[in-house]
């Protein structure tokens, strides 16, 4: 199949190396920093190249130390510069949460409105091709709890190649989720599509039966679930979230009004999630709006394991929504 005239075809991995080309194009105080993201070319060769385009001091290459580069990011960003720091998995940003939490977060607030920190923190998550317990969970539940963090999920090719450069223009500091699961998945995308709105979520399907709400890795899922569920005769409704924290509750309550009926769907494990969170703010302000009860598809509550069909089963695949939806709708 031909590419629609203005549309290119890209992979989610080439989309993420353009955000980063433009960002160190468009600013000289945007660098990256992040274990082997120079001379390697990046963990997922997110970075290949970049190097001999920008030079060492631009992409830069730090020992492993998670703590020490991150704080060496918050530093640099508060003497004025805009640090792109790449943490290799959410899993290994556990060793930085020190700096996430009490400094990047709290700067602002403890110094009455005088520090800024306009760092950026790009991490991948989730499954990650048999990468095992220690490389492939989500963990954006975690960092959607810090007060003080914007809390990005790019789910399309559009959001990775457009969340960056938007990023790089906050105060504060951000986090930017990247699922491994995608890096080589095509998608179509408009040539010129550049920066993109990092404060709403995205209807990306129109429907009134059901709205299914997800981010990540979830939401090509969804939007493939809803057409074999269009193809059965029902017409939900998908919503990309994007923004993890501060999240768009005026977006999720004007769909469940519209639908009277939800579904939450994350990769991440399935208590004290996203959609947890989502489910308690649906009951306090569109309960009477409801025709059934909220249902969530979450992640199996086990460390991810190594082979492929456990890994697979771990997390909610496209058969499950419709499954389930069909459940919900009483549809046989």
């Amino acid at each position: 199949m031909n590419t629609p005239d203005g549309y290119i075809k890209i992979t989610y991995r080439e989309a993420l190396k353009q955000a980063l080309r433009v960002s160190l194009q468009k600013d000289e105080r945007v660098f990256l920093m992040g274990e082997d993201v120079g001379r390697y070319g990046g963990a997922f060769a997110v970075s290949k190249g970049l190097l001999g385009e920008f030079g060492p001091d631009r992409i830069m290459d730090v020992p492993l130390s998670e703590s020490g580069f991150t704080g060496a990011g918050i530093g640099a960003a508060l003497g004025g510069l805009r640090p792109i720091v790449e943490l290799m998995t959410v899993n290994f940003s556990l060793l930085a949460m020190d700096q996430v939490v009490n400094n990047a977060a709290t700067l602002l607030h403890m110094s009455g409105g005088q520090l800024n920190v306009p760092v950026v923190i790009r991490m991948s998550t989730g499954l990650g091709r048999q990468l095992a317990a220690q490389h492939s969970h989500s963990w954006e539940p975690i960092y959607a709890h810090i007060p003080g963090l914007i809390v990005l999920s790019a789910g399309t090719h559009e959001d990775a190649r457009g969340m960056l450069p938007a990023a790089l223009q906050s105060p504060d500091p951000v986090v930017i989720f990247e699922s491994n699961s995608m890096l080589n998945l095509e998608a179509e995308i408009p040539a010129n599509s550049g920066m993109v709105d990092i404060t709403t979520a995205h209807v990306k399907r129109e429907g009134k039966d059901i709205s299914i709400i997800t981010y990540g890795a979830g939401v090509y899922k969804a939007m493939d679930a809803a057409q074999i569920l269009a193809d059965a005769g029902m017409n939900p409704e998908v919503i990309d979230l994007r923004v993890l924290r501060p999240l768009d509750e005026n977006a999720v309550m004007t769909s469940v009004r519209k639908t009277h009926r939800v579904l939450l769907v994350e990769e991440a494990w399935g208590s004290v999630n996203i959609s947890a969170e989502l489910s308690a703010r649906i009951m306090e302000q569109a309960f009477y709006e409801l025709d059934a009860p909220v249902q969530r598809l979450g992640g199996m509550e086990v460390p991810i394991p190594y082979p492929k069909h456990l890994e697979d089963a771990c997390v909610p695949q496209t058969a499950d929504i419709v499954t389930r939806i069909k459940k919900m709708l009483q549809h046989d």
